[in-house]
């Protein structure tokens, strides 16, 4: 009888977790995509942002968890406030909305010595136009997260002014904060090196937090999982983050090396049930409003699989760390019996949460497995015949 009130008990929060959990996925993550040494074609790429919203519906259609599409200023919106209109017709064709807004600070040829820190001025003056261009779409769109990355750095010891530097992205990124409405959000995206070698302008996640405290209220961190060194804690960067009410958001992906931008969990999925671990085990004040986002370069896997496949993960790892008996562990914690606690906590990651899953999937009216309703429903094979000759004529943009 204890068994199963255990088992009830784990399903009942497998569910309540499933019901709450939502994860944005990227416009960019459907189109052809590559390494810095070439671009893969796939005949199933998306090459519009009408085919970007259809295989995003489609998605949600299957996993229920994704109702947001992240748009990319330059490839998705180059028209900006122009393009809404067209934009909220795709919202209401496929039934997902606009997600968060990013702005593009890295690709543009004005921006080879930086963006925000680019010692000229009048780059520095093009840069906060771009990012208040996007801000006036988060706010047209009615989004609320605007996600800031920038490649600025340096390549060679004595080129640049670091200090200097920090100066010029506080000042862009504050006139930015400043024009943002009440409902809006900046977060600050870190990583520590690439494309830049020598010294990336916001390498870490200090870093980004004291930019986003300068800027003001309404920006905070986010984290993408890529983007740290070999063997960094990033669980521990997490739980300093919600310490101090700053972590906004994530850019969820996985690498064996670098930024790899692998799927979820396919390298390490440990690592992203002991990040549920730390949410789920903060106090709902700093954990509320976190933004979950997928950010993924598919170049071998397919487009439509690759996203399924790394939603789906993403809802069972959430749904493991759900079943973390929280309270016994701090009472072994407290105790100091190491073995029990660490066997406590890796029973939870070891336990078969799909057979609760596919439960409340049915439930909810949603396929059972969504990867096999994915291969059986023919989309796929009709997209890649739609959009073959297309795809095979692409060798321009990235996305």
């Amino acid at each position: 009888m204890a068994q199963n009130d255990t088992a009830q008990s784990k399903q009942q929060k497998v569910w309540e977790a499933l019901d709450r959990f939502r994860i944005e996925i990227p416009s960019w993550g459907f189109a052809n995509t590559g390494t810095r040494f070439g671009k893969f074609i796939q005949s199933g790429a998306a090459t519009s942002i009408e085919e970007k919203f259809a295989d995003a519906g489609e998605v949600n259609r299957l996993t229920g968890a994704s109702p947001t599409v992240a748009l990319h200023v330059l490839w998705d919106v180059p028209h900006g406030t122009a393009d809404v209109d067209k934009i909220r017709a795709l919202e209401k064709q496929h039934g997902v909305k606009a997600g968060s807004i990013n702005p593009n600070l890295f690709q543009s040829q004005e921006y080879k010595y930086g963006s925000m820190a680019n010692p000229n001025s009048e780059i520095r003056k093009m840069a906060l136009g771009h990012l208040l261009e996007s801000v006036e779409i988060g706010r047209a769109l009615e989004t609320r997260d605007i996600s800031i990355w920038v490649s600025d750095g340096s390549n060679y010891p004595g080129t640049q002014s670091i200090s200097r530097r920090i100066g010029w992205m506080e000042e862009v990124l504050s006139a930015m904060h400043a024009a943002t409405a009440e409902n809006q959000r900046l977060l600050v995206e870190y990583k520590p090196f690439e494309p830049a070698f020598y010294h990336t302008d916001i390498a870490d996640w200090g870093m980004a937090l004291h930019l986003a405290q300068k800027a003001g209220p309404r920006a905070k961190v986010l984290v993408d999982t890529g983007h740290h060194y070999q063997g960094t804690n990033i669980e521990q960067i997490v739980a300093w983050l919600l310490h101090l009410n700053a972590l906004g958001g994530f850019h969820f992906n996985d690498r064996k090396y670098a930024d790899d931008d692998l799927t979820i969990g396919s390298i390490d999925p440990y690592q992203v049930f002991r990040i549920f671990h730390e949410i789920l085990s903060a106090p709902t004040s700093a954990a509320e409003g976190i933004a979950y986002m997928i950010d993924q370069s598919h170049n071998l896997k397919g487009k439509m699989e690759a996203m399924v496949q790394s939603v789906v993960t993403a809802q069972e790892l959430y749904a493991r760390a759900a079943i973390v008996d929280r309270e016994e562990l701090t009472k072994l914690q407290d105790e100091c019996r190491l073995v029990e606690a660490e066997e406590l906590f890796r029973d939870s990651f070891w336990t078969d949460v799909r057979p609760m899953v596919r439960a409340w999937r049915e439930a909810r009216g949603l396929p059972g497995d969504p990867l096999a309703a994915l291969r059986q429903g023919g989309y796929v094979d009709r997209i890649e015949k739609e959009r073959e000759r297309e795809n095979r004529g692409s060798v321009s943009s990235y996305a």
